[in-house]
């Protein structure tokens, strides 16, 4: 309980800020490159990337770029990087099979990096956008994203995923159930040890727009994600998706958006005392890009104290696009 000062002159709260020494002994909350998971898009070819348009400093990589990043992050204390395919759009189609391929994108990359940089935690990315002619996350059926084919199709993929050498496992459908068949399939195929870090409470968010570029999305998708996405609006719901998804076997759980849900991830993390995560997305990303590189704020400054929000905010870490920069200021 917050004990009520005593009047001023007595309570003057500046001497604590009148330093530095003094400000970094009342520190609250501290930010370190282990604090960041950093998402990368792969895509295919030999040795090249190609930029990313509407995420200034953001490229695709190929496979054996993709390991090369992977090293850096090692080399920045940057625990974990977070897989994203892009695939063209001739290469989507209905049945979306190519996303449990053993040798898709995700998971050559997944290998590659674990031949280079084997204690980097490798998380991915479980849904059937980049690999589905209509770009949703779950199978079309007339104008219904249906629910439990869907899962199905999720739980061949995680498998695949985690037969491939992934750690942590990020399923991002929002379909009902799919936590709960994803675990039962892992522990029955002897995957006891993978880690899920569920999507659990992610918003129909207009912040999505610039990642859907770099995965290739844009152009497939057809419609709304209203139908499997949470309403922005919906606090509660929120709340019950997290509860559920624990219920049903996630280790850990995630927010998303990032800044415009902090007061979401600070009820997940009262409510519950788990490993909480969110995802600084890319609208958020780009617009900070685009505000510095117009010079109407410092980006770097907004950068850290966009990030420290989130720890302030209860997170136990951040997806974020900002990891390597951020990390390489932090290290001095």
């Amino acid at each position: 309980m917050t004990q009520t000062p005593p009047p001023f002159p007595a309570f003057r709260p500046r001497r604590l800020r009148r330093s530095s020494a003094l400000r970094e002994m009342v520190r609250e909350n501290t930010l370190t490159p282990a604090d960041f998971i950093w998402p990368v898009f792969v895509m295919a070819g030999e040795d090249s990337e190609t930029a990313v348009p509407s995420m200034p400093g953001v490229v695709r990589r190929t496979v054996d770029r993709i390991a090369q990043a992977a090293v850096e992050a090692r080399a920045l204390g940057i625990p974990a990087i977070c897989l994203f395919p892009y695939t063209a759009l001739e290469q989507r189609t209905e049945d979306c099979a190519e996303a449990w391929s053993p040798d898709n994108l995700t998971n050559r990359a997944i290998r590659a990096i674990k031949e280079v940089a084997p204690d980097i935690a490798v998380m991915t990315d479980i849904a059937l956008d980049p690999y589905n002619i209509n770009g949703h996350d779950g199978y079309v059926e007339g104008d219904e994203i249906v629910n439990d084919r869907t899962v199905e199709a999720l739980v061949k993929m995680g498998l695949a995923q985690a037969e491939a050498g992934a750690d942590i496992l990020g399923p991002s459908d929002m379909m009902d159930g799919r936590i709960g068949a994803l675990r039962s399939a892992l522990e029955s195929a002897g995957h006891s040890h993978v880690t899920i870090l569920s999507y659990a409470a992610k918003y129909a968010s207009a912040f999505y727009g610039p990642f859907r570029d770099a995965v290739g999305a844009s152009a497939a998708l057809k419609g709304d994600k209203n139908t499997y996405q949470i309403n922005p609006a919906n606090r509660a719901e929120g709340l019950r998706m997290v509860a559920r998804d624990l219920a049903e076997g996630a280790d850990m759980v995630m927010v998303k958006p990032g800044m415009p849900y902090l007061d979401i991830c600070r009820e997940v993390k009262d409510r519950f005392d788990v490993p909480t995560f969110a995802y600084q997305v890319s609208g958020e990303y780009a617009m900070m890009q685009g505000a510095a590189a117009n010079g109407w704020i410092d980006g770097d400054k907004t950068m850290l104290e966009s990030l420290m929000c989130f720890k302030r905010a209860g997170c136990d870490g951040i997806l974020t696009y900002f990891a390597p920069v951020a990390a390489k200021l932090l290290n001095g």
